[in-house]
């Protein structure tokens, strides 16, 4: 067990490993003996900077296990190259898979942190040809990376957006394969707010994901729940979350207590659903 301080003034978030695992997910650790759902999924899984978060939720209302293995900014790498989550929801009744961003992996353009998918680690060759006036030196997270470059040229960007969508799909079909049989996607459809920012003019998140690349994986998942969300400094939750003082900016753009709450219902609707 161990605890993060991610600014200060925050309270301690309890994060744990589970069995070989080197991703850090919501504490406390759960049993795993019992029957159990596991959620899978990035930084709204993990519930930054809530108590309860959809996980928790969802526990009350089934009188079932629910693990949250929701890690800080992890996409579609972190869940593919770790192994022990694919053991972990192979083993749970159900796995409510999160559908990540498009722009948090590793593709024939660029490559990311291996566990924390969001940071930017190097563009390729083929990349550095396509924008050679860019220096990618100066990039550290790739939504802001990628931003840049639509600003640069929204025409030379369709082929960022194509490859980088083609990757998503091709990668979400070896993640619900690997996870096994009782996947049931869960799509948190944000609103697009903030068009002053360069990289809001990528579309909301989760990034270049579209309905019909979700659609279209519908034939190989039990159900597939959307759920349209607002971030916090929208929806006026921020005196019910727990940050710093240096972590409002953060905050504002997760989701609050009452979209987990609403998010979870959603869930038990849906496996309710599948139960009948």
């Amino acid at each position: 067990m161990s605890y993060e301080l991610p600014g200060a003034g925050a309270s301690d978030a309890v994060t744990c490993r589970y069995g070989v695992s080197k991703l850090r997910f919501r504490g406390p650790e759960r049993d795993l003996n019992a029957p159990y759902v596991a959620c899978i999924g990035g930084t709204e899984t993990f519930g930054r900077f809530v108590s309860d978060p959809y996980p928790a939720l969802l526990e009350r209302r089934l009188g079932e296990t629910c693990v949250n293995l929701g890690s800080i900014n992890s996409g579609l790498d972190a869940i593919l190259l770790d192994p022990e989550l694919a053991r972990l929801a192979r083993a749970a009744e159900f796995c409510i898979l999160q559908v990540p961003g498009a722009q948090n992996l590793s593709n024939r353009l660029y490559r990311v942190h291996p566990r924390r998918n969001d940071r930017f680690l190097e563009a390729s060759p083929m990349l550095t040809a396509l924008y050679d006036e860019v220096d990618f030196t100066e990039f550290h997270f790739n939504k802001h990376m990628l931003g840049r470059l639509n600003e640069i040229s929204e025409e030379r960007f369709g082929v960022v957006r194509a490859e980088l969508q083609q990757a998503w799909q091709a990668r979400m079909r070896s993640a619900i394969d690997a996870l096994g049989d009782g996947v049931v996607l869960l799509w948190l459809r944000y609103r697009h707010q903030r068009p002053d920012d360069p990289a809001e003019a990528l579309g909301p998140e989760p990034l270049m994901v579209s309905p019909d690349m979700v659609a279209a994986l519908a034939p190989r998942v039990r159900s597939t729940v959307e759920v349209p969300v607002q971030m916090a400094g929208q929806s006026d939750e921020l005196d019910d979350m727990i940050f710093g003082m240096l972590q409002e900016p953060a905050a504002e753009h997760t989701i609050g207590p009452v979209m987990h709450r609403v998010i979870a219902n959603r869930i038990y609707r849906a496996l309710q659903d599948i139960d009948t």
